[in-house]
């Protein structure tokens, strides 16, 4: 394991481990940076300084190019960027690109293509089952069958930070009429999020052995979901307005190289799977991820990825697998991530049972769905190499009144 020659914060979650990338404002331009420790290295900057052979990919300031790339140069990239941040030699060069975090105005990491969500958490849509239908089966009969999911509005995918308006739409209120206006039960989603780098053939399936020729990397997400319009919408076709009117992504995007020591077997399988979904055998997809999210600063939830029942080399197989086509700047997420305790819901309508059982903070505010001023910031950590952590940075945003 490499160690920087940067005098990194005790038991920072961002070391040579790590190395999540974004794009920041520098001047005029977005600029393609690097997080090492309290620091970002601009690599826009300096990798034609450092005659870098992928220079080119750093220079539109954003992941565009270096996602359509390929695994070999995302190889190459974190190779040169580790040994320029631990090789001494190359010490002069690079502190001169180095600049804080703190000080950074951070953009959309990627120019989003297609967003796809999922519904991957057995616990999760056990829950809501339960919630909606008591006197029924929790899941429903497909649900063990294949990674349910729908697409997404790509256009109001926003960076982390940005604030959130509250939704209007129709809904339906208790006594059965039907009224237009603002959200009333407006909800978040705790998901992480895969970022296509390589696309893929129309007509072809990506095989779940390949997930890592064509996904990039991870971003956290908040789906933010305004469960009244969702509810009165949904049949027959699905999410819509409930849905599209914005959805949270992370600043910053872990290499999926960099979870190579979180990977950990799936639940266990109770229903056989087609043939295009099989597990590999060696090559598990499950990923160790701590997740926390905080209300006002206050935690009220830490879901767990682990218990996750579909895999994200399921997800991306069943994106294509009916010949549909992916590309660089996809977007698929996880959908809900919940655990099988109380204090591992990651929505609102769960840890609260619809409302009936508000959490309480610590104030004494109490909470079924968010009010307009609350603020959401969802962290996550994973196991990295020799013990130590490394972090998937956050995902933050503040709920304000409907325009």
């Amino acid at each position: 394991m490499s160690q920087s020659w940067l005098d990194l914060p005790q038991g920072t979650l961002y070391g040579i481990e790590a190395l999540p990338y974004a794009s920041a404002q520098v001047g005029d331009k977005a600029h393609l940076v690097v997080r090492i420790g309290d620091h970002a290295l601009d690599l826009t900057a300096a990798a034609p300084a450092l005659g870098a052979g992928w220079a080119p990919v750093a220079e539109p300031g954003n992941l565009d190019d270096l996602l359509a790339a390929g695994p070999d140069v995302w190889a190459q990239l974190r190779r040169d960027v580790t040994s320029w941040l631990s090789d001494t030699v190359y010490e002069g060069r690079v502190r001169e690109h180095l600049v804080a975090v703190d000080g950074l105005e951070l953009l959309l990491p990627f120019t989003v293509g297609d967003y796809v969500d999922f519904y991957a958490s057995e616990n999760h849509a056990a829950n809501l089952g339960r919630i909606f239908r008591p006197d029924a089966e929790p899941l429903t009969p497909n649900w063990k069958h294949l990674p349910i999911g729908y697409h997404g509005r790509s256009q109001t995918v926003v960076v982390s930070g940005e604030d959130i308006p509250r939704p209007r739409g129709q809904r339906r209120t208790p006594d059965g009429e039907v009224v237009f206006g603002p959200s009333v039960r407006l909800d978040i989603e705790v998901e992480l999020g895969f970022v296509v780098g390589v696309g893929s053939t129309r007509g072809e399936t990506v095989e779940v052995a390949d997930v890592e020729q064509h996904v990039f990397g991870v971003a956290l997400v908040n789906d933010w979901s305004a469960r009244d319009i969702q509810a009165f919408e949904y049949v027959p076709l699905g999410p819509f307005l409930g849905k599209s009117f914005a959805t949270s992504i992370g600043a910053w995007v872990l290499p999926l190289a960099a979870l190579a020591d979180a990977r950990v077997e799936p639940p266990a399988r109770d229903v056989p799977l087609q043939d295009y979904l099989a597990d590999v055998p060696g090559e598990p997809w499950g990923l160790d991820i701590d997740f926390e999210v905080r209300l006002d600063g206050e935690v009220i939830s830490r879901p767990p990825y682990a218990q996750m029942y579909w895999t994200p080399a399921q997800m991306l197989a069943h994106i294509t697998v009916n010949g549909a086509s992916v590309r660089p700047g996809d977007l698929f997420a996880s959908g809900t991530i919940s655990g099988v305790d109380v204090d591992q819901r990651g929505a609102l309508i769960e840890m609260t049972w619809n409302g009936r059982d508000p959490i309480t903070l610590a104030d004494g505010r109490t909470r079924t769905f968010l009010e307009d001023g609350d603020e959401v910031a969802i962290s996550a950590t994973a196991p990295g190499p020799g013990g130590v952590r490394i972090g998937l940075g956050e995902v933050r945003g503040r709920i304000l009144p409907a325009r």
